[in-house]
């Protein structure tokens, strides 16, 4: 039976979308965006790269293969891209609560209610995501009782402390090793290399990583602003001193660019989904990417033996950068996808073989 409680999203603009509430009983605050993805909400909503925003799914049904296992593989959560659901909000058109998939064994009420999540139904998605395309992310705050009006702010919060590792980890496969910088890591990022047969030390994104011994050093995704992260772009600075060669995926391309010498800023409303065409720089070959930010490099701000390596089709930004002679590339969409197309899985096997 769908859950029929009054609930409502206040944007910071002051307008209002009624719907009903199925996740957890309580008010939330975040950035609201879209992700255009049609499967893949279990690794969505654990992706740490949406920490701090209230997440709108443009897929009009959502819910109707449940929620999977916790199975483990790597002693890594098969399923899930973190331990937790990362997401403050979620919003959709219309839920299937009376889920069927062979791996299901939860529904996706019962999981936000139990990581305490707040959930709306029964909201017009579409008009909702076509106000964010015109106007951009914008702050919003879930109601889940009668709507009021009060005026809301978003705290400062450093969103990349609350998602990286406390200390550091070590995933052992092998005697062959990289450092990866946690800046909110999915789980599937670190599982790409260990299939490999490449040993994972995963270390906070401002650890001073330069004395341990590795091969080469990959940064991760993670949520917010690249320039709030000021020791890990000086730890990457110093990397690049060194010659390591250096993996940049979604913030940590974002960091690559400003630890080169380059500028970043934030798009108007970001690109979220597993169906953004990038295309490979001097060549026609185009690539169904998984991604999920919003910021990204300024290309004209790149460094003369710096070179834009992908683009994205759709509106001409930044999705790669590439050193022309050292080992240094950063792949603005996720390569590892989970959800969406492994086309760009090669990266991991180019960055392998510059480590070998």
């Amino acid at each position: 039976m769908k859950r029929s409680e009054q609930g409502s999203l206040l944007l910071a603009d002051g307008s209002v979308y009624s719907g009903y509430s199925f996740g957890y009983p309580a008010d939330s605050v975040g950035e609201v965006v879209f992700n255009t993805g049609m499967t893949g909400y279990p690794e969505t909503l654990t992706d740490p790269s949406y920490n701090g925003q209230i997440l709108i799914l443009t897929y009009p049904l959502i819910g109707n293969y449940g929620i999977p296992p916790r199975e483990f593989e790597h002693g890594l959560l098969r399923y899930f891209e973190s331990t937790r659901i990362h997401v403050r909000g979620l919003i959709i058109a219309d839920y299937s609560e009376n889920y069927s998939h062979w791996n299901g064994i939860i529904a996706l009420h019962e999981w936000l209610q139990a990581e305490k999540i707040p959930a709306l139904y029964g909201i017009d998605t579409r008009q909702l995501t076509r106000k964010l395309r015109e106007f951009g992310t914008m702050g919003g705050k879930i109601l889940t009782g009668p709507c009021n009006t009060k005026e809301f702010s978003i705290p400062d919060v450093h969103f990349v402390k609350e998602v990286t590792t406390p200390k550091p980890i070590v995933h052992e496969v092998s005697d062959k090793r990289i450092i990866l910088v946690d800046c909110g890591v999915k789980n599937n990022i670190i599982q790409a290399f260990l299939r490999r047969g490449i040993s994972v030390m995963q270390v906070p994104y401002d650890y001073d990583f330069l004395s341990m011994e590795a091969s080469g050093v990959v940064f991760s995704n993670g949520p917010g602003d690249p320039k709030s992260c000021p020791e890990t772009i000086v730890n990457m600075q110093k990397a690049m001193e060194k010659g390591l060669p250096i993996l940049g995926i979604c913030l940590g391309s974002q960091i690559m660019g400003l630890a080169a010498g380059a500028d970043t800023y934030k798009l108007k409303y970001g690109h979220r989904g597993h169906n953004q065409p990038v295309n490979e720089s001097g060549s026609k070959r185009c690539y169904i990417t998984s991604q999920n930010h919003g910021y990204a490099i300024d290309s004209t701000s790149l460094p003369i033996d710096w070179r834009e390596w992908f683009i994205n089709d759709n509106d001409g930004t930044n999705e790669g950068i590439m050193h022309l002679h050292k080992p240094y590339f950063g792949a603005q969409f996720h390569p590892e996808a989970s959800p969406g197309p492994d086309d760009t899985e090669f990266i991991f096997d180019m960055f392998v073989r510059a480590i070998l």
